[in-house]
């Protein structure tokens, strides 16, 4: 059998399709600072790839640095998979273990739809709003332990859902 040498616009096309494979198989992070919030934006696939263990390794690093608020807007992100989620939630994991948090900014719907699938919505505080998200790192969340049973029964009192969901307290009209 004898093989043909290929033709230099054939190996130019097969480089040419090699380069858009690699493009859809990447995650590209770029970083930058508002206040004390890192923003971490995010184009490509968020899944089983050396790129996906970047995400966790770059936050790994910020935090590392006491860089503990974290803002990850995925507008740009076209594809998650189980193990791209098992890496946004180390990386919550990672951060919190530092007294810190991720946020997410600009859910694509079908990234919406898998968050909440996988019961991960009440993990992450959801932005559609690059301020707001930054602002929300200021704000201070009441928790409370147990409901307090002397509250249930005042009628006058007002319940306040504070972020983030479930977790609610009872004020006192002035």
């Amino acid at each position: 059998m004898v093989v043909q040498p290929r033709s230099s616009s054939a190996e130019a096309a097969d480089t040419v399709q090699k380069r858009k494979e690699a493009l859809l198989l990447n995650l590209y992070i770029n970083e930058r600072r508002i206040e004390d919030v890192t923003v971490l934006d995010l184009k490509g696939r968020i899944r089983l790839t050396g790129r996906t263990r970047g995400l966790h390794e770059s936050i790994r690093s910020l935090v590392k640095k006491g860089k503990t608020r974290i803002l990850l807007n995925l507008s740009q992100v076209t594809q998650i998979d189980a193990s791209g989620l098992d890496e946004l939630v180390a990386s919550c994991v990672t951060a919190g273990n530092q007294g810190g948090e991720i946020k997410l900014l600009h859910l694509t719907e079908q990234m919406r739809e898998v968050i909440t699938t996988a019961n991960l919505s009440a993990l992450f505080d959801i932005y559609n709003n690059e301020y707001d998200a930054i602002a929300g790192f200021n704000r201070k969340v009441l928790r409370a332990v147990k409901p307090s049973p002397s509250l249930a029964n005042d009628d006058d009192a007002v319940t306040a859902m504070v972020h983030p969901p479930r977790i609610t307290t009872k004020l006192q009209p002035r």
